[in-house]
This record gives structure tokens, C-alpha cells and sequence, in this order.
């Protein structure tokens, strides 16, 4: 079973990891605000090429989050 508490104690709650995921929620705000993403529309947030700490000056474009969620990196360990 995952220790979600342990995880988010070791990494998530990090100062570093906190301003990572402050830029990214940045981002995702901005594009609320010029509508091109709206709450609900399973839509994400794609930072193009390898930067993704979600800095405003990087290229990013909406993408469906199938789109975004299949040029992830495998996160559970398997070679697939």
C-alpha cells in the first residue's frame, strides 16, 4: 500500500517541490484567465520540450489531458 503521508512528507511538502507546483498552478490560472482552458474541460497545460517547472516565459499549449498524459514518462517502475 502507498504511504501517501511519508511521500508527501519526503517530497510534495518540500520548499522546492512547493515552488515547482506553485509555477505550474501559475500557469494553469494564466490560461484561465485568457480562456483558453476552462475548469472541467479535461484539458492541460503542455510545457513543449524537456522544461516543465511551469515558468511562464516557456512555451506551453493546451493539450487533452489523454494528449498530455501519454508522452509522460512511466512512473511505476516497468520498462513497458
Amino acid at each position: 500500500m502507498r504511504d501517501y503521508k511519508k511521500e508527501y512528507k519526503e517530497y510534495g511538502g518540500t520548499e522546492e517541490q512547493k515552488k515547482r507546483r506553485a509555477q505550474r498552478n501559475k500557469v494553469r490560472r494564466a490560461a484561465l484567465r485568457r480562456g483558453t482552458v476552462k475548469k472541467g474541460d479535461n484539458k492541460e497545460i503542455d510545457h513543449v520540450g524537456a522544461n516543465r517547472k511551469g515558468k511562464l516565459g516557456n512555451k506551453v499549449r493546451v493539450v487533452s489531458k489523454t494528449t498530455n498524459r501519454k508522452k509522460q514518462p512511466k512512473r511505476d517502475g516497468s520498462q513497458d
